[in-house]
């Protein structure tokens, strides 16, 4: 095979396996991640990554440049309950959640 044809064949092959179905649940693309076992998944010095790896994009971020640190706020919601995520320097600082608790 030519370069060209080969570069085809791999671009063909790349988008099949971008487009395939993968395994995970529907839940994933739609629905909150917000429950009291991914909660509890959430450790102080976790990165922003690894929480969004857990508990999904937050409704909303907020964030304030300190005089010696950053402070990002993750809001998450889910009906009634909520989740808020505090992270210093991008990493896990605090949580405070009401899952759990009958609202």
């Amino acid at each position: 095979m030519n370069f060209v044809m080969k570069t085809l064949v791999f671009v063909c092959l790349a988008s099949v396996a971008l487009l395939a179905p993968s395994g995970c649940s529907r839940k994933t693309f739609s629905g909150s991640k917000l429950t009291d076992l991914n909660y509890d998944q959430v450790t102080l010095g976790m990165t922003k990554g690894q929480v969004e790896t857990i508990l999904g994009q937050p409704q909303s971020a907020k964030e304030e440049d300190k005089l010696i640190y950053k402070r990002t706020t993750y809001r998450y919601e889910n009906k009634e309950k909520f989740a808020v995520i505090t992270f210093k320097n991008d990493e896990v600082d605090s949580k405070d959640t009401n899952l759990g608790r009958e609202p």
